[in-house]
């Protein structure tokens, strides 16, 4: 099927590669079907976009890219509804991004991470409630470190920029290139 959205054009995706949020994220109740998309560049950022809504996408990163020893213990009720072991085994996290017209004003959102179900393709936005993590963490500086560790560019200059759906696989130790760390 084809997804069209306002930042990426129209970009193919498979039906297994559709994640639900049965709860919507917070402040998007009511859009429960997303795809992560990646730029075929080099690019840091993944996109979850919104299936049936064009003009929502959010920019996600793995926060383990701008806290090494990010930790996700998840309530009773959230892991009963993402249908998880105590272990996380078979998930990805993820934070949202917030980038403003000046990205060195950059934050990620570590209080409310997104959880996925990989197996099941689930998904939700949970709190953190157990964990000290902020919700607007400024992480420019983060991001410059860790793409000079890693020879990256935080913003890819390239004229001709494609995106793609990622394919979820249960079994993928990184959703994408651009998440190595």
């Amino acid at each position: 099927m084809n997804v069209e959205t306002t930042r990426f054009g129209s970009i193919s995706v498979a039906e297994e590669d559709i994640i639900t949020f049965s709860e919507g994220m917070l402040g998007f109740s009511k859009i429960d079907s997303y795809v992560l998309v990646e730029r075929t560049d080099d690019s840091l950022f993944l996109w979850l976009q919104a299936v049936k809504k064009p003009s929502v996408a959010f920019p996600l990163l793995e926060p383990q890219i701008l806290e090494r020893n990010y930790k996700v213990e998840l309530e009773d009720e959230d892991r009963k509804a993402l249908k998880l072991a105590a272990d996380l085994s078979g998930a990805k996290v993820f934070c949202i991004i917030t980038i403003p017209t000046d990205p060195t004003k950059m934050t990620a959102n570590l209080k409310a991470p997104i959880v996925i179900n990989l197996k099941k393709r689930i998904a939700k936005q949970v709190i953190l409630h157990n964990q000290d993590y902020p919700i607007r963490k400024s992480i420019f500086s983060d991001l410059q470190q860790h793409c000079a560790t890693n020879q990256r560019t935080i913003f890819p200059t390239t004229d001709t920029t494609t995106y793609q759906a990622i394919h979820i696989s249960e079994d993928m130790e990184t959703v994408s290139k651009a998440v190595e760390v």
